[in-house]
């Protein structure tokens, strides 16, 4: 990948412009270089390299905000303007603030120059390997696929902001079938790291270590059991619970938190944090969206609920400071409350081999559908696996279970203290006792 070239002059230039018009203004920058394989069976269907770059600016105008981009650095002057177009046409609210200027935070682990400059055809070697491998463990590959990006932000304001991150990321993934009888088996793994130290033989090898012990599943009697939500499964639980910490949710009445902070809420042995400084951490950053240092919040403290996140918005209507969790998915959209890196430390283990009557979920489908305010759910455990005795014994068929997220964390434990990170989510595996199990 070529050298990047956001510089503070684009942003200056950018922010000298709109503050003619307004005296409360911000520019973001963004750059991306990304390679993207896809993998078809057990081809590859096709690599592409994208290169985007965008600016967007919001300001404040009497109270009111408004916000418009741009993809072409000729076009500032106009996006300018239909930035202070749209402010006027929008309401008054007294809430609408941007950054002050601050120190940021050293972060460490978030950029790998092997990234910055590695080629397509790098990048295809790799999605080659896992299909390989997977195999010549005597799988077939049916789908995945491979990214590769750097990234490059720059944010200013008015208030002397500037913050800038330089980033890369790398990921693979890859889903295959196995022979079952007459059907097949199947089952999916991935890797994600902000360098280039993902080894593509021990994805597939993982996933088809899955398919292949998945082979030959028994159904159980429908009763409650422990169940432990292995890292993929566990992350998928953890997204509607965590949505309670967001200060949005907290303040339009979604969150059950809402009024419990000093409140104990979880198992004792529970502490969560959302570290946006997080080393390697994939969404660590100097700042957030918005041009607020990034930092290390306590959510909950054994068990105690300490915390929510917030970004500036909402950290104004609550009268607090915002925590620098006020996120963006791209230049071409306004931040919004979002998790960096959210981390669950559970300092009791209850190893598996401690577990009489329980099953492993190795990734769970559904949990998408869950209630975010009651937390009720109920998915389908996929790629389960029965546990007596302590020991897995056989692949578990079309098992359901249901509960509810906010009961189970109060009565979770992790089996091992290993976490890993899925998307924003830094867990362990989970276990959560008695929950309803239908075979």
């Amino acid at each position: 990948m070529y050298m990047m070239e956001i510089t503070e002059e684009i942003a200056q230039k950018a922010l000298d412009i709109v503050l003619n018009y307004v005296e409360e203004a911000e520019v973001f920058l963004e750059k991306e270089e990304k390679v993207d394989v896809d993998i078809q069976n057990d081809q590859v269907d096709f690599a592409k390299k994208v290169s985007s770059y965008g600016v967007g600016i919001r300001v404040i105008h009497e109270g009111k905000m408004g916000f418009a981009y741009t993809t072409d650095l000729n076009k500032l002057q106009q996006t300018a303007e239909n930035a202070v177009f749209n402010a006027k046409c929008n309401v008054v609210d007294e809430n609408f603030v941007l950054a002050s200027k601050s120190q940021y935070p050293q972060v460490s682990g978030i950029y790998d120059q092997k990234i910055r400059y590695l080629d397509v055809e790098d990048t295809v070697e790799f999605a080659k390997t896992m299909i390989n491998a997977a195999v010549e463990e005597g799988c077939q590959p049916t789908s995945g696929g491979v990214s590769s990006g750097c990234f490059n932000t720059v944010i200013t304001n008015s208030d002397g902001v500037f913050a800038e991150d330089l980033s890369t990321a790398f990921s693979g993934f890859i889903s295959v079938n196995i022979a079952d009888g007459e059907g097949v088996s199947t089952a999916h793994e991935s890797d994600s790291s902000r360098y280039l130290d993902i080894d593509p033989e021990e994805i597939s090898r993982k996933a088809c270590q899955i398919a292949r012990d998945s082979r030959g599943g028994k159904s159980v009697d429908t009763r409650d059991m422990d169940v432990v939500f292995d890292y993929n499964a566990a992350a998928a639980l953890v997204y509607t619970f965590a949505n309670a910490f967001n200060a949005d949710n907290v303040q339009r009445g979604r969150s059950v938190y809402a009024d419990k902070v000093g409140e104990q809420v979880l198992v004792p042995s529970l502490n969560i944090y959302d570290d946006g400084t997080l080393k390697k951490g994939l969404m660590t950053a100097k700042s957030d969206g918005e041009g607020t240092p990034s930092q290390r919040t306590t959510l909950v403290e054994k068990g105690i609920l300490k915390n929510f996140i917030y970004d500036l918005y909402t950290s104004k209507k609550a009268g607090v400071h915002s925590t620098g969790n006020g996120m963006r998915s791209s230049f071409a959209d306004m931040p919004s409350v979002g998790f960096s890196n959210f981390m669950l430390d559970f300092e009791d283990l209850n190893d598996v081999s401690q577990i009489k009557d329980g099953m492993l979920v190795t990734n769970l489908l559904g949990a998408h559908t869950a209630n975010p305010i009651s937390g009720d759910f109920s998915v389908e455990a996929m790629n389960a696996f029965k546990i007596e005795d302590g020991e897995l014994t056989y692949p578990v068929k079309k098992a359901m279970i249901s509960g509810n997220v906010f009961e189970a964390f109060s009565k979770a434990s992790a089996t091992s203290k290993k976490t890993r990170q899925i998307g924003s989510f830094v867990v362990p595996p989970i276990l959560v006792s008695k929950l309803r199990v239908v075979g």
